[in-house]
């Protein structure tokens, strides 16, 4: 699997991971893995990445929620879905923890997981709090080109003379 595909499939386990979270805020990661397994004999098979990003976020939780209220307009914390939750603190997360990660690629998937699992209006809800987080948090941070649209350069037309 490419890097891209295999780090996003790692953001859908992490995604997954703080949602559970929302509805057993005592639990740990590990916990919740636990209780999702079959058995003992048959362990969830979860992505390194995943389980670092969701025990960060877990870890994190009161600064990654302070840092979302601040940006909210008009709502409350405790007013946005759980999936719109989880895709903030997934997100925010990368963002202030992840150095190694630009900040557009941050926002990039969680826009797109937030077109998978949330409502019509949670991609451009997602998009204008990780934005402006992106330029309070990390002003000097280039945001990363989207790659799913091409570059098209225009044709020049050839001038036409009079008579032509």
């Amino acid at each position: 699997m490419p890097d891209q595909a295999k780090r996003r499939a790692a953001r859908e386990q992490a995604f997954a991971l703080l949602f559970e979270l929302s509805f057993h805020p005592e639990a740990t990661i590990a916990e919740l893995l636990a209780c999702a397994a079959p058995d003992e004999e048959h362990p969830i098979q979860t992505d390194p990445f995943a389980l670092r990003l969701a025990n960060k976020a877990a870890e994190n939780l009161e600064q990654l929620d302070a840092a979302i209220s601040e940006r909210l307009k008009g709502w409350k914390l405790n007013r946005i879905s759980r999936a719109a939750h989880a895709l903030l603190r997934l997100a925010l997360c990368e963002m202030l923890f992840f150095d190694e990660i630009p900040v557009g690629a941050s926002i990039n998937e969680a826009v797109e997981l937030a077109k998978r699992y949330g409502d019509d209006e949670a991609p451009r809800f997602i998009n204008g709090v990780l934005g402006a987080v992106a330029r309070q948090e990390k002003p000097n941070a280039e945001p990363e080109q989207p790659t799913s649209e091409p570059t098209i350069e225009p044709i020049a037309e050839p001038i036409m003379e009079p008579g032509d």
